[in-house]
């Protein structure tokens, strides 16, 4: 009887490590605070679908496609930024989420939807970065709220909306060097 107990046991643990470990895709939100550079706002996305797939490791964040004048007068040409190392080294990871693969789906499409093949026109007041992130947030399934007095705070907006989530979140807080350093997930995501 033991010994049956025993081949059961095995079995079942044979049978669990046999599966590969599913970690779902986390995105995580930044805010960068770094005078001239643009975005002010991105997200990081890592893990891997539940359904399966290649891991994935990719930040974006949207901007003007120049720095121009006319961004203070109105809308202007605007494009999905992928984030590089000074984003990282200086930025700070607010919170993440993990994410079920219909939000996953909805975040990356909403890179298309902000793209150049979609509405890619950059508003300093109406559609930046900070907005940017609210409808990576809200495809999240977070809930958001777009205080005006915030949308061009990227860090007091990313903690407001920490708090409106409270417990569907994991709050992070952590400059971006030791956020990266304890996610092995991300290593070689900022690119040089």
């Amino acid at each position: 009887m033991i010994a049956r107990a025993v081949r059961i046991a095995a079995l079942i643990l044979a049978a669990l490590i046999a599966i590969p470990a599913q970690a779902r895709v986390t995105i995580t939100f930044w805010s960068f605070e770094q005078g001239g550079y643009f975005p002010h706002a991105f997200y990081s996305l890592h893990g891997t679908p539940d359904r399966g797939g290649p891991p994935v490791k990719a930040s974006y964040g949207f901007t003007a496609k120049s720095v121009v004048p006319a961004m203070l007068m109105g809308s202007v040409g605007g494009k999905i930024h992928e984030t590089d190392q000074q984003y990282f080294d200086h930025g700070t990871a607010h919170f993440s989420v993990q994410l079920s693969d219909a939000q996953f789906d909805a975040v990356m499409r909403m890179n298309r939807d902000w793209g150049p093949d979609g509405n890619n026109r950059y508003s300093l007041n109406k559609r930046n970065c900070v907005h940017f992130l609210a409808e990576a947030m809200r495809r999240s399934g977070l809930r958001v709220v777009e205080d005006p007095k915030l949308m061009k705070k990227p860090k007091s907006f990313a903690n407001s909306i920490a708090a409106l989530n409270s417990g569907r979140i994991t709050l992070l807080n952590r400059a971006g060097p030791a956020y990266l350093a304890a996610t092995p997930a991300l290593t070689g995501i900022a690119k040089k």
